[in-house]
């Protein structure tokens, strides 16, 4: 089973959803978060993977 959890930007809001993925940054529909490069940065703010938290709104 796919993870599908999603993470919210604890700056912006942003949320990463994996069924979704960050296509305009190259990342493809149904990428878990834990399988984001560590380079990936907020699409919106530019902040870095670690700002993220678990969301489940």
């Amino acid at each position: 089973m796919k993870n599908t959890q999603k993470y919210k930007c604890e700056v912006c809001d942003y949320i990463y959803d994996p069924e979704l993925g960050d296509i305009e940054n190259g990342i493809e529909a149904g990428t878990a978060f834990e399988d984001l490069p560590d380079s990936w940065t907020c699409p919106d703010c530019g902040e870095p993977k670690d700002s993220f938290e678990p969301y489940d709104g």
